[in-house]
């Protein structure tokens, strides 16, 4: 009996509420690692900057609805149109700049545009916590016992609607296929008539425009606005490297793992798991990330790189 008691320290009543948790927490990680893919695909380039497009979009969302007591879901569209022009202004005076520099050069440029950001973001709105006043703070759905939060279930949908977005653009549009050739071969694409120039601005927008939602579905909550908010994109960053860092479905499946992982480790990790140090959810998607790149570096969906010799 003494070997069964850690076993029923956790009902099944707390598992699947965790696991719903973790599902919400996924679908958010997806939305950041989906901005991520975006810009990777087309340009070959891991965009550090997609932290400071969430961090600007949750606080935009916050100054149309609260500041300037807009409708709440028009206030998230007018941020996600901020956050697309927001890409396109960096690619054109700073991004565009570097064509032709090796990838290293361009990665630490974004870095340098993620902290700037951060900090003109304390400037403008302050360092405290603020209350982004969404209708679903304290709504939730009961079922058998479990309780699923309005902003997590809107969190989901968001999270479904920009996926299909992303398949349907890719596949239909000419702009998609434009970003696929370019990011398969760019001078193939160019002799084709495809602008190389045009292409990448897109691609920054598209990653301003979804970073912004996912910064609000991170910000809803009472005090859950801050300036730190801009970090989430590297909690997300094992979710894109474990899908693939070059396939949408991939970057929505692995965020989700890693959504799931992390909240099973917070809920098991008091009764099994002390040797683990204090909070390993907050380090086990690395540790996922680690052994995905040690097995597979191209992640469960990314195209595998081929060499001939």
């Amino acid at each position: 009996m003494s070997a069964l008691a850690p076993v029923l320290a956790v009902t099944g009543t707390d598992l699947v509420q965790n696991l719903i948790g973790g599902l919400a927490l996924g679908s958010k990680y997806a939305l950041i690692a989906l901005g991520f893919v975006v810009v990777f695909r087309a340009t070959g380039v891991i965009n550090f900057a997609n932290g400071a497009f969430v961090l600007v979009g949750a606080y935009m969302t916050y100054q149309f609805f609260q500041t300037w007591e807009l409708n709440f879901y028009l206030s998230i569209v007018l941020s996600m149109v901020f956050g697309f022009l927001l890409g396109i202004v960096l690619e054109a005076i700073v991004l565009r700049r570097l064509v032709g520099e090796a990838p290293f050069t361009v990665i630490m440029v974004t870095i340098g545009l993620l902290f700037i950001i951060d900090n003109l973001v304390t400037a403008v709105w302050g360092a405290a916590n603020l209350d982004l006043g969404d209708p679903w703070t304290g709504s939730v759905v009961e079922a058998g016992g479990i309780q699923i939060p309005h902003r997590d279930l809107w969190a989901m949908g968001f999270t479904g609607v920009v996926l299909c977005g992303f398949l349907l653009f890719f596949r239909y549009s000419s702009m998609g296929l434009a970003m696929r050739a370019t990011a398969m071969d760019p001078e193939a694409a160019l002799a084709q008539g495809i602008s190389a120039r045009t292409v990448y601005r897109v691609t920054w927008g598209i990653a301003g425009l979804v970073a912004a939602l996912a910064g609000t579905t991170f910000a809803t909550g009472t005090g859950s606005l801050q300036p730190g908010l801009g970090l989430l994109a590297l909690a997300a960053f094992p979710a894109m490297i474990l899908g693939g860092m070059d396939s949408p479905l991939g970057a929505v499946l692995g965020g989700i793992i890693i959504g799931l992982v992390q909240q099973l480790t917070q809920l098991l990790a008091p009764e099994y798991m002390e040797w683990a140090g204090r909070s390993p959810e907050i380090v086990v998607p690395y540790v996922v990330m680690i052994i995905i790149l040690m097995v597979r570096p191209y992640g469960l969906f990314g195209t595998p790189e081929v060499r001939r010799v």
